[in-house]
């Protein structure tokens, strides 16, 4: 599978459902089977398509196993692109590349990875084919026994490195397959990979939640001015730098739950809005962070937001006051000089951009939005409708706009889903201490996976107030997740590969985790799960 390139977004990816459908088509089990096979429309021209393999036993219960199969870009190989998904190859060619050269820290750990025969090379070996791998042999050594208890499905999906379109539409579909099927979808394994830059003992894990992630954007408007009047204006730049100072890696800021605690929040993009070189200060800045949680619900991130950028503001209104006030006491003109800010949700903006420009203002910015449809840059795409909808609204500063520049991620963690998630919890723990046992190795129990992923939509029903709310502070409608009524509800863990610097140039692989234990553990795990009417 690693040698069909399915970076996102392109041709490969649509190609890649087919490709799949037509290598488990031709096992033995299916075969005979073909009713148990299907794939279903995602997204996109020519079709995405998530691609489900139905193992069937006694009775209706069942086990999900999840993995996407669309990669990051083969850029960054360089000359090395066309080798990017040939393992053999490219790690042959890695190999001689960083041997015939000195090498800094990254690449000598690499080199000796490499070189030791335990790793393999090759964009989406490890992030995460070699997971949907695993996640076919579980199922064929399932299909294989003579009376089985349960069933188990496997789902590939495809946009995980986008906008998890793949998951999102698998997840809304997926009603209409259990009851077509006649499941009881009891718990859901997710297959993505982890890394771990050690021994492999930290990469050896079973996550029980995955992080929730949110990216709280900063639009500020400030009053623009010759460069040599200063004071005749309000630096939209100091607002922001106090803003920065206030968010980024404040640890201050960092939420814990079940013992864990979240990554400290960081800028993605900060830049003033602006064409060309001009001696004039920016009317505005834009600032959009990544803020990773553990517990914190889209309203509550959003108040703490407002909170922070609130008093930010303040401070930097009062610093360019006192500057302002000294800068004259020295002309031999004293002056007071006072600045009142505010800060408008982007609900609050839209609601008055409508007041001021009635329903062509709005037909504009819906224009503008699809005329930006194709762009592969969320944050791009933000700033834009922010910039245009803070002109219909004729905003004056000094004020900054707030919102949600991307699609949310919500935290998930199966102690939400109460007996059903404890029971999962039990049943997977009990396969990793036979896993130990059976392999002479250690598998750690961790609680919030690291890196957003599908998790975040696997067997996760989102509450209705939080839907509404980010509905209506995320300015490009593409970024939310609309989700349907009806939706199934179950415990989902994380089993997956370990490696090291994936979407990178070394990005590697594993083997003998991923080719040897993981396949072992997702099957004993998921007939345990099946085998305990409780789980």
């Amino acid at each position: 599978m690693t040698r069909w390139p399915s970076v996102t977004g392109s041709d490969g990816e649509a190609a890649f459902s087919g490709r799949l459908f037509d290598l488990l088509a031709a096992t033995d089990y299916f075969k005979t089977r073909p009713e148990q096979l299907l794939v279903i429309d995602s997204h996109g021209t020519p079709a995405r398509q998530n691609v489900l393999a139905l193992a069937r036993g006694k009775g209706r219960r069942c086990i999900v196993l999840a993995g996407h199969f669309d990669t990051v870009s083969i850029a960054n190989y360089g000359t090395l692109s066309p080798l990017a998904c040939d393992p053999a190859r490219l790690t042959e060619a890695l190999i001689r590349e960083l041997s015939g050269r000195a090498c800094n820290g990254v690449e000598a750990s690499a080199l000796a990875d490499l070189e030791s025969g335990d790793f393999l090379a090759g964009r989406g070996l490890l992030d995460m084919k070699s997971g949907v791998a695993a996640g076919i042999a579980a199922l064929e050594r399932f299909a294989s026994l003579d009376e089985p208890i349960g069933n188990i499905l496997l789902v590939a999906t495809p946009d995980e490195e986008n906008r998890s379109r793949g998951m999102r539409s698998l997840r809304d579909a997926l009603p209409e397959i259990a009851r077509k099927w006649d499941l009881e979808i009891v718990g859901g394994i997710n297959l993505d990979a982890t890394s771990d830059d050690g021994d492999g003992s930290e990469g050896r894990a079973i996550y029980l939640g995955s992080v929730g992630k949110f990216s709280p954007f900063a639009f500020v408007v400030g009053r623009p001015t010759h460069a040599g009047y200063a004071f005749n204006g309000v630096s939209a730049h100091l607002i922001a730098s106090e803003i920065m100072r206030a968010i980024e890696t404040n640890s201050a800021l960092c939420d814990e739950a079940h013992g864990e605690v979240s990554p400290a929040p960081v800028c993605l993009e900060s830049r003033d809005v602006r064409h060309g070189y001009e001696v004039t200060t920016p009317a505005h800045v834009w600032m959009s962070f990544n803020w990773l949680t553990h517990r914190r619900t889209p309203g509550e991130l959003l108040a703490d937001f407002k909170t922070i950028v609130e008093t930010a503001m303040e401070t930097a209104l009062a610093r360019q006051s006192a500057h302002g006030e000294r800068f004259f006491e020295h002309q031999g003109n004293p002056r007071t000089l006072s600045y009142a800010g505010r800060i408008l949700s982007f609900d609050e903006l839209w609601t008055l951009a409508r007041s001021q420009g009635g329903q062509d203002a709005l037909d504009r910015i819906a224009s503008l939005e699809a005329d930006l449809s194709n762009s592969d840059d969320p944050l791009a795409t933000t700033r834009s409708l922010v910039a245009a909808l803070v002109t219909e609204a004729g905003l004056e500063g000094p004020a900054v706009i707030i919102g949600f520049s991307s699609l949310h991620y919500p935290m998930v963690h199966i102690d939400s889903l109460g007996e059903a998630g404890r029971a999962l919890e039990r049943n997977i723990l009990s396969a990793a201490q036979s896993i130990e046992e059976r392999h002479r190795t250690t598998i750690r129990t961790k609680q919030f996976f690291a890196g957003i992923s599908d998790m975040s939509f696997f067997g996760h029903r989102p509450e209705v107030g939080d839907v509404a709310l980010l509905a209506l502070n995320t300015p490009v409608r593409a970024f939310v997740d609309e989700a349907p009524d009806g939706l199934l509800s179950y415990p989902v863990v994380n089993i997956g590969p370990w490696g090291r610097d994936y979407h990178q140039k070394w990005e590697r692989l594993h083997t003998t985790y991923a080719f040897d234990i993981l396949p072992d553990f997702i099957f004993e795990a998921a007939t345990r799960c099946l085998a305990d009417g409780t789980a």
